[in-house]
């Protein structure tokens, strides 16, 4: 199995926030792979990932980073492979890592989700494979669909809850 996606970090201490990315590909029986990589500390390395991403399969790349925040827009950099960026909150809240991901400039565009968010950024990278799979397109739908039912439930259970003055 190749993988399509691969999930990229700058070290093992960001696994807790980017596993939630890995669970939802794995939901979604979509073959990934996870690496450590420093923008800074393994530039060589980077370069060589980013460079040989596409021809290696992979059709979206999750980027995590906190502080300084490089790795994502250094793939980006180096490949036409769309990238999403994971600010990890690491320092500052995350604001930091948040603005050096979102902040790149013209021509290298980096998707970036909010702080910690790598769950919505696995399923932006399954809403960018599902262009190209209907089977995946039409499992995504039926996603969207349950968030809805969700919700729907959630407003049954809240009606049942009293209180002297909830007129619902």
């Amino acid at each position: 199995m190749q993988p399509k996606v691969s999930i990229i970090m700058g070290s093992v201490s960001d696994l807790k926030v980017m596993e939630k990315a890995a669970k939802v590909l794995d939901e979604f029986e979509i073959p990934f792979e996870m690496n450590a990589l420093s923008a800074h500390r393994t530039p060589d390395e980077v370069e060589r990932f980013a460079r040989g991403a596409h021809s290696r399969g992979i059709r979206v790349i999750i980027a995590a980073a906190g502080m300084a925040a490089h790795l994502p827009g250094v793939v980006a950099a180096m490949t036409p492979v769309p990238v999403i960026g994971v600010p990890i909150n690491a320092s500052l809240d995350g604001v930091d890592a948040l603005l050096a991901i979102v902040q790149m400039p013209p021509g290298i565009p980096v998707a970036t989700v909010g702080i910690d968010g790598a769950h919505n950024a696995a399923l932006l990278a399954v809403q960018m494979l599902s262009v190209g799979d209907d089977l995946l397109y039409q499992r995504f739908e039926t996603f969207k669909k349950n968030l809805k039912l969700k919700i729907v439930d959630a407003n049954k259970q809240l009606s049942e809850v009293k209180f002297k003055f909830k007129v619902n």
